[in-house]
């Protein structure tokens, strides 16, 4: 019997939290039969819907939707120049479609194609926040309460561009930027923020700290020194992408555990960082890799390395990204923890099947394919949302004026 083929592809842009979120459904000659993928690039949706409409399309009219493997590969190599989280988010809008599609066909989850499930649900972090650091713990406290045992730690400072927590405008009057991010008090801060932590929390709640690329080299071996006595379950990429290169030598001298990955924007760049060394949790937005595919490449190759993952996943991860991080998750022995984001009644709507966290854990749903389907009418309620995170970076600067990496 022939496989069907693809009829027609199309990308869905919806932004119910104010993140662009980008759905790829790629409809086959089989009556009812599509698949959804996530295609999202939140600051560079409408180059992805380009990309899809203008280049990707053509290529696959016609396809056997079963040629998972050789249309991603046609896909990869067909702008001559490959990768970027352009080519690689429409790239990973088809191929999770694809694997939607073949989980229909087969009557199954993605996860019982590719193995079978070794974990029945998936532990997740969730984010603790506040404008100081008291503020923060409240916050953690809460989700301890609510049964979560990771949980990432980020608190305001002075200055407008703090991530992950609330910062203070003209923190620094008489600077050439009043706005600006201190490093300085950065780095005096982050230890007295998890030295409260563990007075508060206690010693049996995982801990969690992402520095989102802001520090040079040696820099992010003086906080991971700082942060040793407090036992950090990962600390987040300590220093840009631009400088992985220097990531072995940093590991070698952090004593806490580095989880890198968040930037790389090719399964190529992303599996240099494992076995160069660089990392002991990969945390790839697998959208900007190429989709599912690469990432099962990738778990593997961190189970090979003694690896572990930790896929990204925040609002700017749709819940068909979600679903595709689970997939990974409860089929590899290399899983390590997952990032989790609340999704609201909205997305819901727009996303029956959305994943559901409880209690700290996310639970793989046991429907065929990813198990999500998509409401086009509710989702064309939340237009496009452009420019906001640019606005933002552009904050980013230190108190002499100087730019720096968001």
């Amino acid at each position: 019997m022939n496989a069907p083929t693809i009829t027609g592809v199309r990308a869905v842009v919806t932004a119910p939290e104010g993140v662009n979120l980008v759905v790829v459904r790629i409809d086959t000659s089989e009556p009812g039969l599509y698949g959804l993928g996530c295609a999202t690039f939140h600051q560079r949706y409408a180059a992805v819907v380009a990309a899809l409409d203008t280049h990707v399309t053509p290529l696959l009219l016609g396809r056997d939707v079963s040629r998972i493997a050789d249309i991603h590969r046609t896909l990869h190599f067909s702008s001559y120049w490959r990768g970027g989280p352009v080519l690689n988010s429409a790239l990973s809008g088809v191929d999770m479609a694809l694997w939607d599609i073949a989980g229909k066909r087969a009557g199954l989850p993605v996860h019982d194609l590719v193995g079978g499930r070794l974990r029945d649900a998936v532990p997740v972090y969730l984010h603790a926040s506040g404008a100081t650091i008291d503020e923060t713990l409240d916050d953690a406290q809460a989700l301890v309460e609510a049964g979560y045992r990771h949980v990432r730690l980020q608190t305001g400072q002075p200055g407008l561009g703090t991530y992950g927590a609330p910062g203070t405008s003209n923190a620094h009057p008489g600077a050439p930027y009043p706005d600006g991010w201190d490093v300085g008090f950065y780095l005096r801060q982050t230890p007295r923020l998890f030295a409260a932590a563990r007075a508060r929390l206690g010693d049996d709640v995982e801990l969690l700290h992402d520095v989102h690329s802001r520090l040079t080299p040696k820099q992010a071996v003086t906080l991971a020194r700082s942060l040793e006595p407090y036992g950090l379950f990962f600390l987040e990429d300590v220093i840009a992408p631009e400088h992985y290169d220097e990531l072995p030598a940093v590991r070698a001298q952090a004593p806490v555990p580095l989880a890198v990955g968040e930037l790389t924007v090719s399964v190529a760049d992303a599996a240099r960082l494992v076995t160069a060394g660089g990392v002991d949790l990969l945390r790839c937005h697998i959208s900007a890799i190429g989709g599912f595919t690469p990432g099962l490449k990738l778990a593997t190759l961190c189970e090979m390395h003694g690896v572990r993952t930790a896929w990204h996943a925040p609002a700017d991860v749709s819940p068909i990204g979600a679903a595709a991080n689970l997939a990974l998750d409860v089929t590899s022995p290399a899983f390590g923890i997952q990032e989790g984001h609340i999704y609201p009644d909205v997305v819901h709507e727009i996303l029956p099947g959305t994943p559901v966290i409880e209690a700290g854990y996310a639970h793989p749903s046991l429907s065929p394919g990813w198990g999500i389907d998509l409401n086009e009418k509710a989702a064309a309620r939340y237009e496009p949302v452009v420019g906001g995170h640019e606005r933002w970076a552009a904050t980013v600067r230190r108190p002499d004026g100087s730019i720096e990496a968001p």
